[in-house]
């Protein structure tokens, strides 16, 4: 996620990074850079202009020339600067006192609207929320389908009435919440593949029938300015509440969520990391800031992990360990956990100085793939006493699984270096402290 944001505004500060004293001259020249290097990402120049003098302000007022790691010091000045920009803190949905309540999606065809209303509907469902979407998009051939489709991957109702009009189908879907206990109705309304008037009549009249308690505006951020001045005209007629930025996986160069929060003055309140279903993220300002400057962020990480593994079997994990009993069986259950995160790439991109990795080397998915194909190839007692592995044993798993022998041979060796580690780990006394901190809590 804004890899190449990341690297290049390295490139800019590390120029000032552990430097025992500079000069205010430099101090510009570098704020220079990073103005070039913001506008770069299609941030928005008057956007790009105001952060550079407001970090030189605070820069010149805190007599940085004068400290004692002034580089550092920078740095941390443009974090906050940028955490500001991006809005400070995170903002969440507003429910509505008395259910249900009622979320309108906007945003122009092809920005992922409608991939993200499913996201939603599963978010708020883990909160233990009973969402119903609402296929109110009744223009676009199959959109009605697509949403449907989704709801049934999720386990999530879907309202849907072919022939009627957008706002009918979404007065409909009122009462229907109503009889039915639905708490939350997620409202995907029509788009267009550019803004038009017919467009917008009709999204302000489903707006008037149903009054909701939130609009969300979704935008692809890999549009960049042109995401900018798309939220600015939805804005103008629709006063959302909040905007989600989609696609920040993809090519996304930066500009639309540094941009959006200054130019349109509402809060990002998601960001799509994904296609799937669980691809999506509470947009936290101090989070991004953070990637963006190459800190990573741990902090979602773990959120994810806590979401992914489950404690109860992380605890007889940690006894297994203790006692070097972790079998192939236990890795293969632990690999599976790990996939649940998403993709290696994306969490590899949460942790620190990730961003400075070569572009040329990329974790190879592929690889746990064959891990994974290998150990299921085996039979349940090979995968508890792996010491049973001889050469016909090794042939048959090889073939099963699509590898060679030599592909196995290497996992039995790092599953042997792995044994050891943990019985000398667990000889010396360290692993109870070192287990103890790896422990998840909820």
């Amino acid at each position: 996620m804004l890899e190449d944001l990341s690297r290049k505004l390295d490139e800019v500060l590390k120029r000032l990074r552990g430097q025992g004293k500079i000069s205010e001259a430099n101090v510009a020249e570098t704020l220079r850079e990073v103005r070039r290097v913001l506008l770069d990402a299609d941030v928005n120049y008057k956007v790009a202009r105001q952060f550079v003098d407001d970090v030189l302000r605070r820069a010149v007022g805190q007599d940085v020339l004068h400290s004692i790691t002034p580089g550092q010091l920078i740095i941390k000045i443009i974090h906050d600067e940028l955490i500001r920009l991006l809005g400070s803190q995170h903002v969440g949905i507003t429910f509505a006192p008395l259910p249900p309540t009622v979320i309108m999606v906007a945003g122009l065809q092809g920005s992922g609207k409608t991939t993200f209303c499913a996201k939603l509907a599963l978010h708020l469902k883990g909160q233990g929320r009973f969402p119903l979407l609402v296929a109110a998009d009744v223009h676009r051939p199959a959109a009605i389908d697509q949403l449907q489709m989704l709801g049934k991957q999720i386990g999530i109702p879907v309202f849907a009435e072919r022939g009627a009009g957008a706002v009918q189908v979404a007065e409909r879907s009122l009462e229907h919440a109503r009889q039915n206990a639905r708490d939350v109705l997620i409202v995907d309304t029509a788009g267009r593949l550019h803004v038009d008037e017919e467009m917008m009549k009709e999204a302000e009249a489903v707006k008037t029938a149903i009054q909701p308690h939130e609009i969300l505006f979704v935008v692809d951020a890999m549009t960049g300015q042109d995401a900018v001045n798309t939220a600015q005209a939805f804005h103008q007629r629709l006063h959302y509440d909040g905007a989600v930025l989609t696609k920040m996986d993809g090519d996304a160069r930066g500009g639309a969520a540094i941009s959006l929060r200054a130019t349109v003055g509402v809060p990002i309140k998601f960001i799509g990391t994904g296609e799937k279903p669980e691809a999506l993220e509470k947009f936290h300002p101090e989070r991004l800031a953070s990637r963006i400057l190459g800190m990573g962020d741990i902090v979602t990480l773990v959120e994810k992990a806590q979401e992914s593994f489950d404690e109860d079997k992380a605890v007889q994990l940690e006894a297994k360990m203790r006692k070097a009993q972790f079998t192939l069986e236990d890795f293969l259950e632990q690999l599976q956990e790990v996939k649940k995160m998403g993709p290696l790439n994306q969490v590899m991109g949460m942790l620190p100085g990730m961003h400075r990795v070569p572009d040329n080397v990329t974790v190879d998915e592929k690889a746990l793939v064959r891990i994974e194909a290998m150990i299921q190839s085996m039979t349940p007692e090979e995968r508890r006493r792996p010491q049973l592995l001889n050469g016909s044993r090794r042939r048959r798993i090889a073939l099963g699984s699509g590898c060679t022998v030599q592909d196995l041979n290497r996992l039995m060796k790092q599953y042997e270096q792995m044994q050891h580690m943990m019985k000398t780990l667990s000889k010396g006394g360290k692993f109870g402290r070192m287990a103890k901190g790896m422990r998840i809590h909820s």
